[in-house]
C-alpha cells in the first residue's frame, strides 16, 4: 500500500496548480474513465461502457447538457495501478477532462486520488465498494454504488435467517478478494456467524482444485465468492468435480453474463447481490428508458446488469452536471450535488451532502433462475 501511495504521489506533484475546470468549453463537458477493458474482469467493465454511453448519446442527440455535449473517453488499465495512474495522470494532463468518472478497482482508485485531490479534479462513481474510500469525506469523490459492506450484511444476514450455519470464504488473493473478505468477517462477526473456512487462491497462477479440495473439507452448505470475472465459475468448475455441493454467494461485482456463459445450467441457483434495480421491473423510469433506447439502437444486444449500471452512473452524473448550471465548474458542481437532497431514480435512491458523498445504500439478492436471468 505504502508503495502505491508513493507511486501516485510523484505522479500528482505536477498538478499542484491544474485547474480542472479546463474540460469546460462552450460546447463540450470532457470526462474520461481509466478502467480493466482487458483480461478477466474487461468483459464485465466493457458493459459499464457500454450503458455509459448509450445515455451520453442520448443526452447529446437532445442537445447536450446546457448546450455542450459530452466528450466520454475510455483507457484500458488492464486491471494494473500503475497503468490507472498514468491513465489517469493523461486524461487530466494531456486530454482536460472535467471528470474522471467510473474508474474500475479498490486499489486503482485509491491509488489516483492523490492526483484527482492536487489537481481539483472530480472522481465519479467510481467501481468499487470498499469501505476504506467512503469511511472519510472526499469532496472531490462522488461514489454512486452500495459499498462492499452493505452488500455483505445483506449476504450474511440472508444465510443467518435461512439457518445456514456453515458458511466458507471464498476470495482471490489480491486487494479487491482482500477487501471483500474483510467485509464478509465483519458482517460475519456482526450476526454472530462462524465462518468455517477462508480460502484464497492466487489470481495470477490461481490452483482452483487444490482451493475446491481445502472448501469442501469445512463441508459448507453455502460458499461467500469474494471474487469476479473468470475466477468465480472456475472455482465453482472445480468444486463441481467433488461431492461437494453448496451454495454460491456472490458480491454485484460478479458478471450474471459470465456466470451463464462459463457455467451453464449449473449457473442455476446462485445468488448474487445487486446494487441496481431488477431489469425486469419496467415500472421504473431509468429501466424502462435504458431498455427502451437499447432495444432502439442496438436491437441484438441482450440487457445486462452491468449496461444497466452504467446507465444509471451516467444519468446521476448528468444530472448533477444540469443542476451545477450553464456557469458549470467543479465548485458548482460540488455545491449542487451537495445541496440536491434524495435523487431517485425508482427505488434506486442516492444522496449527497457536505459531510458525505456515499451515495446510494440500495442492495436487493437476486437468484440465477432456470433461464439464466435474475430473478429479485
Amino acid at each position: 500500500m505504502k508503495k502505491l501511495v508513493a507511486i501516485a504521489a510523484l505522479v500528482a506533484a505536477p498538478f499542484a496548480c491544474w485547474s480542472s475546470d479546463a474540460g469546460v468549453s462552450a460546447g463540450e463537458i470532457r470526462i474520461g474513465t481509466s478502467a480493466v477493458l482487458s483480461g478477466p474482469l474487461g468483459s464485465q467493465t466493457r458493459e459499464y461502457v457500454i450503458g455509459s454511453q448509450l445515455y451520453f448519446d442520448v443526452v447529446n442527440a437532445q442537445g447536450g447538457v446546457h448546450g455542450r455535449k459530452i466528450a466520454y473517453k475510455p483507457l484500458d488499465d488492464g486491471f494494473d495501478v500503475k497503468r490507472a495512474v498514468e491513465n489517469t495522470r493523461k486524461l487530466i494532463e494531456e486530454d482536460k477532462v472535467f471528470v474522471v468518472y467510473n474508474n474500475t478497482g479498490t486499489a486503482q482508485v485509491g491509488a489516483i486520488l492523490p492526483l484527482a485531490e492536487s489537481s481539483r479534479t472530480i472522481v465519479f462513481g467510481p467501481v468499487t465498494g470498499a469501505t476504506s474510500m467512503r469511511a472519510q469525506y472526499n469532496r472531490h469523490l462522488f461514489h454512486v454504488r452500495a459499498s462492499y459492506a452493505h452488500e455483505a450484511r445483506r449476504i450474511v444476514s440472508q444465510l443467518k435467517n435461512v439457518g445456514i450455519t456453515r458458511v466458507v470464504a471464498f476470495y482471490q488473493d489480491d486487494p479487491l478478494g482482500k477487501t471483500l473478505l474483510q467485509e464478509v468477517r465483519k458482517a460475519a462477526a456482526d450476526e454472530q456467524v462462524k465462518l468455517a473456512a477462508e480460502v484464497k487462491v492466487d489470481p495470477k497462477q490461481p490452483d482452483f482444485a487444490a482451493a475446491a479440495k481445502e472448501a469442501a473439507a469445512a463441508e459448507p452448505q453455502a460458499v461467500i465468492m469474494g471474487t469476479a470475472g473468470t475466477t468465480f465459475p472456475s472455482f465453482v468448475k472445480a468444486m463441481n468435480q467433488g461431492a461437494s455441493r453448496p451454495n454460491y454467494y456472490g458480491f454485484s461485482i460478479a458478471s450474471v453474463d459470465l456466470l451463464n456463459k462459463e457455467l451453464g445450467a449449473g449457473a442455476r441457483g446462485i445468488v448474487l447481490a445487486q446494487i441496481m434495480p431488477s431489469l425486469k421491473n419496467n415500472a421504473v423510469p431509468v429501466v424502462r428508458e435504458y431498455l427502451k433506447v437499447l432495444g432502439d439502437k442496438m436491437p441484438e444486444a441482450r440487457p445486462t446488469p452491468s449496461q444497466l449500471e452504467g446507465w444509471v452512473h451516467a444519468n446521476l452524473l448528468v444530472e448533477g452536471l444540469r443542476r451545477a448550471g450553464r456557469n458549470l465548474s467543479t465548485e458548482s458542481f460540488i455545491q449542487a450535488m451537495e445541496t440536491s437532497g434524495e435523487i431517485a431514480f425508482g427505488n434506486f435512491k442516492a444522496q449527497y451532502t457536505p459531510q458525505s458523498h456515499n451515495g446510494s445504500s440500495f442492495v436487493e439478492l437476486a437468484i440465477i433462475d432456470g433461464s439464466g436471468q435474475l430473478r429479485y
